[in-house]
């Protein structure tokens, strides 16, 4: 082979080769930020992954929310009426954040199915509700009241 085209040859490869690493590597970082939506029936269902970051949405159901008296600690239930997704937050809860209101949490479902949420969304406004959530609500047959569709 004549030294230039083997020349070539190499630069080829080595730019190939430099190209699948750094593809590979920027998929791998991305990997770790996916954080995917669940409505209630799916986690209650295991098609959540444990211990992987997930958000999961629904509406707050009435009478579900229990304060610790000593901490920040906050447990309530997200459903979608179909299923109940129990949820653990250690931290100040929106102003909005109610019973019967929509709400969205980020966190990790732990082994006994409960989300142990890093963050709480809720829904600005008496009349908005977040996509993820008023699509889950809509696939239950539901709607934001608990009312059948």
């Amino acid at each position: 082979m004549h030294p230039i085209r083997k020349q070539r040859l190499y630069l080829v490869l080595f730019v190939v080769l430099f190209s699948s690493a750094a593809a590979g590597l920027v998929m791998y970082a991305l990997s770790g930020n996916i954080n995917l939506f669940f409505p209630p029936t799916d986690v209650a269902e295991g098609k959540a992954p444990v211990g992987q970051p997930i958000r999961v949405g629904g509406m707050v159901l009435d009478n579900s929310v229990q304060r610790s008296n000593d901490s920040l600690a906050v447990t309530f239930v997200l459903t979608d009426f179909k299923s109940n997704v129990t949820v653990v937050y250690e931290g100040i809860l929106p102003d909005l954040f109610g019973e019967g209101q929509g709400a969205v949490a980020s966190g990790k479902l732990n082994d006994d199915g409960v989300l142990v949420a890093s963050e709480v969304l809720a829904k600005h406004d008496e009349n908005y509700m977040p996509p993820e959530v008023a699509d889950a609500l809509e696939q239950s047959g539901f709607d934001h009241k608990g009312n059948a569709k």
